[in-house]
């Protein structure tokens, strides 16, 4: 096989990641985000600073690199123009259409209930504070509101009383992107959130990993874990949810499929079309990692069955607060003192409050209770620090 030109249009942890499997398997990487030394770029053979919001500065990558993969990772870039790109002869990862669909909550949304059928919790949309009024009186209270593009729960609140309405619509239009229009969704009373890992290939059937069960806070997620509680019938309930959507949209690689299981049944939630934050903890139980199906899917590499090798979880390091220098971590040694812990520390030049700065992974043998791997991890997370300089 020869070696493949990828840009990657985003450089944060999950795409440093990524890249670390593309190099394994041969493949030169240009990694671009908005700000420099982004953790993709610390492993990456080339870097490019830019405003990936300006179509004319991602023209001139495009040009400039002329690449065999051109392959988002993040929302925050003029994704219309990947249309373009396409009818230009360029690969986009898994495809413009889906990259279009997935990171506008509307398309998606549309998509999966009024186009599949999907079920889906009721939902509306807003553009404006009037607007956002007028949604709640039709969906009711507790509601969930998220900008339409956003991730990682960036701008999405949960409004349990009308007393909370105007700081949720002050907290969403916060967004990197700056589009005001919001989902109002109806709160649907799930027991249990999961990832549906779906591996889309060119050559080959669609894969599924096992469920991966998740924890937020503040909309975004603080562990995951495998193997789930869910049941078999929920989980092939989510997996033909998965083929419908990814079918639609088309291309190969790794999709984030989100499903509530509320007691009646499993409900569409969201889709990435790429590596998924909860999917790290593949990295400690499965036989190849989510990032490394991402890259064998794309490169048209053979896929073995995918494989539980262990009961395992991911535990989130966050920082404490917002500095622009770059930080220093205390506890990591103590932490690995457990023989079934690993750290990873993403290597993000600065922090802000709640941000992402590593995670601890904890993998332990099948069989095992899945809660006992959650208290390791927890527990090794909580003894990382994230000290600002």
């Amino acid at each position: 096989m020869m070696s493949k030109k990828i840009l990657l249009l985003g450089s944060g942890e999950l795409g440093k990641e990524f890249v670390i499997a593309l190099k394994r398997l041969g493949q030169y990487v240009v990694a671009v985000d908005s700000y420099e030394n982004a953790p993709a770029m610390q492993v990456a053979d080339e870097r490019e600073v830019i405003d990936m919001l300006d179509g004319d500065e991602l023209d001139r990558l495009v040009e400039k690199h002329s690449p065999d993969f051109i392959i988002p990772e993040i929302e925050a870039i003029r994704t219309e123009r990947l249309y373009d790109y396409e009818e230009q002869g360029f690969n986009v990862v898994p495809s413009a259409k889906a990259t279009n669909f997935t990171m506008n909550r509307r398309s998606i949304r549309d998509l999966a209930a009024k186009d599949l059928g999907l079920r889906t919790a009721r939902y509306t949309y807003a553009n404006t504070y009037e607007e956002l009024l007028e949604g709640i009186k039709e969906i009711g209270l507790p509601c969930v509101i998220k900008p339409l593009m956003s991730s990682s729960g960036k701008g999405q609140s949960t409004i349990k009383s009308e007393d909370e309405i105007q700081a949720a619509w002050d907290y969403s239009q916060q967004g990197r992107t700056g589009a005001s229009e919001i989902i109002i969704e109806g709160f649907v009373n799930f027991h249990t959130e999961i990832t549906v890992l779906t591996v889309t290939q060119n050559d080959g059937p669609t894969l599924f990993c096992p469920a991966i069960e998740h924890r937020q806070e503040r909309g975004d997620y603080q562990e995951s874990w495998q193997p789930s509680r869910v049941s078999e019938e929920d989980f092939k309930t989510a997996c033909d949810m998965a083929d419908k959507v990814t079918a639609e949209l088309g291309g190969a690689g790794v999709w984030g499929v989100e499903f509530f299981v509320a007691d009646e049944g499993v409900y569409f939630s969201e889709l990435s079309p790429r590596p998924h934050d909860t999917g790290m903890t593949t990295m400690a139980t499965q036989n190849l990692s989510e990032f490394e199906l991402h890259a064998r899917a794309i490169l048209s590499l053979p896929i073995p069955e995918i494989k539980l090798e262990k009961v395992g979880c991911s535990s989130v390091i966050l920082a404490s607060d917002e500095s622009p220098n770059e930080p220093s971590y205390e506890g990591i040694e103590d932490a690995l003192k457990d023989k079934d812990i690993d750290i990873r520390i993403f290597g993000k030049p600065s922090t802000r409050k709640y941000r992402r700065m590593g995670v601890a992974l904890c993998g332990l043998p099948l069989g095992t209770d899945v809660q006992e791997a959650r208290d390791k991890a927890n527990a090794a997370a909580a003894k990382v620090k994230v000290i600002l300089n």
